[in-house]
């Protein structure tokens, strides 16, 4: 009797632990994607060189203009280019020779050695929306964002588990000054997760204390002679850079830091109502872009990039997950991919107020088209709603799960031995069942992507559990996270050190919510 009490105990003992290890809070962080399946091309070898020596043309001819950088111009004037006030005309192939100094892949550091991310190649990476004034949820509604929504959106990235990056301006903080923020923002990403991130570009000093910051997260000598930062310098389409983006791409270039060199294109707007016309208007504002960069640093880190969406020509809003929005996502990659450069776009794209299915639809067909087209940085991967004025929480974790289908459809299909399964056809013969059979039973953990957020219950159970839709169970996983949580560990004189930076640059100047 002792002993069977004895054996007893020691399965009960067993069975708590099991349980234990199930409940646990577990912080997982899947590599970023290596694609092993194709990408698609939608332009043929004719179209290509079409599109590639009108955009040659419309450098040469048109032209790009470097508003309020005398420097910038300085720099075309010496390397080659017509310059005439603030119009740079660039000679046939003068641009694709300056492209050929940027890397083809880079790695950017994160502070943890596990989550960095090689951006190129077969690659993807998946990195959260970008720059909504405003948040949503379920309780509170649109509302202006906060720097504790900012804080919250970063813990989410954090402890999702398919993404990869912790992004930017996740939202914008509007009871921050703006020319404090930046610090709170950069510094929020690098206490609160230790995933990669991006710096700030909002002006160059701004950007220069994004390096300064990572100065010291990193080391300095560390930053000069790696990658730790992406930063997003949009193009003002058609044609045309300011000198705030030009001036933070220079402090990003000279401090070898990647930028991603990205057209804002809204087609119809600002760029023509054909995808060809399209496309060729996006390369040759990325070549002058990415040429740019070299001018500054030669081998300093670009990603070509374009955000697309066409134009609802009754409202004249933006929309998106179009026909036309993948068309032009495919083709450049196949054109940025003739370059040799990494390559950035789709996203979360879609024009709904709510996480609906106007929502659902729109960023499945952004989604998709981004992983098929070969986009290496897919930022906006996840939180984007309403046209990308509103970061939405539900919608963030919605997303997040939904990256893990990404993940599962690179991997492709597998034809090894154990991919073929023809152990388990002898097993289970004609009429049988697969449920029971030894290669189920060796597969089935890893077999199918299985979501966290998702309900496949039968109707009675989902209705005796309160019939809750896709919305109300984001907003209760978004509080099962934040509630999870678990700060990452910081060497206490760095956490030290930025702390005190922020808190001098902060009281070196007035506020300014302008």
């Amino acid at each position: 009797m002792a002993e069977e009490r004895t054996r007893r105990r020691a399965r009960g003992g067993g069975g708590a632990a099991r349980r234990a290890e199930r409940t646990a809070v577990k912080i997982e962080c899947a590599k970023y994607i290596e694609r092993n399946i194709p990408n698609l091309e939608i332009l043929n070898q004719e179209a290509i060189e079409i599109i590639e020596y009108n955009a040659e043309t419309v450098l040469e001819e048109v032209g790009v203009n470097f508003v309020d950088n005398p420097k910038a111009l300085d720099r075309w004037r010496e390397a080659g280019a017509d310059v005439e006030g603030e119009r740079v005309r660039i000679p046939r192939g003068l641009a694709r020779e300056l492209c050929k100094t940027a890397p083809g892949q880079f790695t950017q550091h994160a502070r943890n050695p596990e989550r960095n991310v090689v951006i190129g190649g077969n690659n993807l990476v998946l990195a959260p929306v970008y720059g909504p004034p405003f948040v949503r949820d379920i309780d509170g509604g649109r509302r202006y964002a906060t720097m504790e929504d900012f804080r919250k959106f970063v813990k989410l990235g954090y402890m999702s588990k398919w993404l990869h990056h912790s992004g930017g301006t996740v939202c914008e903080p509007t009871d921050v000054p703006v020319n404090k923020r930046h610090l709170d923002m950069l510094h929020a990403h690098m206490t609160l997760s230790d995933k990669p991130f991006m710096g700030s570009v909002t002006a160059p000093e701004r950007a220069q204390d994004s390096v300064d910051m990572a100065g010291i997260l990193f080391g300095q000598d560390f930053v000069q002679e790696n990658t730790v930062m992406t930063s997003l310098i949009n193009i003002n389409s058609p044609m045309q850079y300011d000198d705030v983006m030009m001036g933070a791409l220079e402090v990003f270039a000279e401090n070898n830091q990647a930028a991603i060199i990205s057209p804002f294109i809204v087609g119809g707007a600002m760029a023509p109502v054909s995808v060809a016309g399209t496309l060729t208007q996006v390369l040759a504002e990325v070549l002058a872009g990415v040429a740019y960069s070299q001018l500054i640093r030669k081998g300093a880190p670009v990603i070509a990039g374009t955000f697309v969406s066409s134009i609802d020509m009754n409202s004249g809003a933006p929309t998106f997950g179009t026909p036309e929005a993948s068309q032009v996502t495919y083709g450049c990659g196949q054109l940025f991919r003739r370059l040799g450069l990494p390559y950035r776009s789709a996203g979360s794209f879609n024009g709904s107020k709510l996480p609906d299915a106007q929502a659902a639809y729109e960023t499945a067909n952004s989604l998709n088209a981004g992983l098929l087209s070969g986009v290496n940085f897919m930022l906006h991967s996840a939180g984007w709603l309403e046209g990308g004025l509103v970061s939405s929480f539900e919608k963030f974790v919605m997303d997040a799960d939904q990256l893990g289908t990404l993940h599962h459809l690179a991997k492709g299909v597998m034809a090894d031995e154990n991919g073929q399964a023809m152990d388990a056809i002898r097993e289970v013969g004609p009429g049988g069942h697969y449920l029971g059979c030894a290669h189920t039973q060796a597969n089935f953990k890893q077999s199918f992507w299985r979501s966290e957020l998702l309900d496949y219950k039968p109707f009675e159970t989902w209705e005796e559990e309160g019939g809750r839709d896709t919305m109300q169970l984001a907003s209760e996983r978004v509080a099962k996270l934040l509630a999870d949580y678990q700060q990452p560990a910081m060497d206490p004189a760095i956490a030290e050190g930025l702390a005190d930076f922020v808190a001098r640059k902060k009281d070196s100047m007035p506020d300014a919510f302008s």
